[in-house]
């Protein structure tokens, strides 16, 4: 008995001495506020989040009167290869800002999330990183048979591009993504300078959407 209550103490302490479990790389903290190259504004087509177990679940964005089309992902900054995370702990947004912006972006949780990951890296405090995104949402032009379809649209990712190059005069192919969950559209990603002018991509922002017609679900 002796000897399993020795073996006992010497495994919780081998427990307590145990260095703390370590983040994953997706949450581990890197890069200073402000210094980043560029920005990647990305457009969540909401009915296909909707469509999904999770989107069935959200009251705010896919249920109720309110059809949402495109609404705001996040703004990120980036490096042009690989981006910073997590780069402070300051305060978030208020009540306030986040009630102003949840027609473009509806969801309080994704916003402060954002913040946390990616605002924080942004050099702004986080009342202006919110007026930021909005700022950055309303520079974009969707195309008209795009802004709320009532019925599915089938496009070509090519043709989804060339329709958004041409809508808002952006700096060409490379900067925008389209990306797809199968044959489905589910955001596409536009690469902007600290001023939010349209500008190329890095290399690490890429189409990943392969299909040769995307089908984009209708407004729910």
């Amino acid at each position: 008995m002796r000897s399993l209550f020795c073996f006992g103490l010497i495994g919780l302490a081998t427990l307590l001495a145990a260095p703390p479990a370590r983040k994953s790389q997706r949450e581990t903290p890197r890069g200073e506020p402000g210094k980043f190259d560029y920005y990647v504004l990305s457009l969540s087509w909401s009915p296909q989040y909707c469509s999904t177990p999770a989107g069935e679940r959200d009251k705010v964005q896919c249920a109720g009167n309110r059809k949402f089309a495109f609404v705001t992902h996040g703004l990120w900054p980036q490096y042009e290869s690989g981006y910073p995370q997590f780069c402070s702990q300051a305060a978030g947004p208020d009540k306030a800002a986040i009630d102003n912006i949840l027609d473009v972006m509806p969801s309080a949780r994704l916003i402060r999330h954002e913040w946390d990951k990616h605002g924080t890296c942004s050099g702004l405090t986080a009342a202006q990183y919110v007026k930021t995104i909005r700022k950055a949402y309303e520079s974009i032009t969707v195309p008209k048979e795009f802004k709320g379809p009532d019925r599915q649209v089938t496009v070509a990712p090519a043709e989804l591009k060339k329709r958004f190059v041409d809508a808002n005069k952006l700096a060409g192919d490379n900067s925008i993504a389209v990306l797809c969950t199968g044959r489905f559209l589910s955001e596409v990603r536009i690469c902007l300078d600290k001023n939010l002018k349209s500008r190329a991509c890095g290399r690490d922002v890429r189409d990943q959407c392969r299909v040769p017609e995307l089908i984009m679900q209708p407004v729910r």
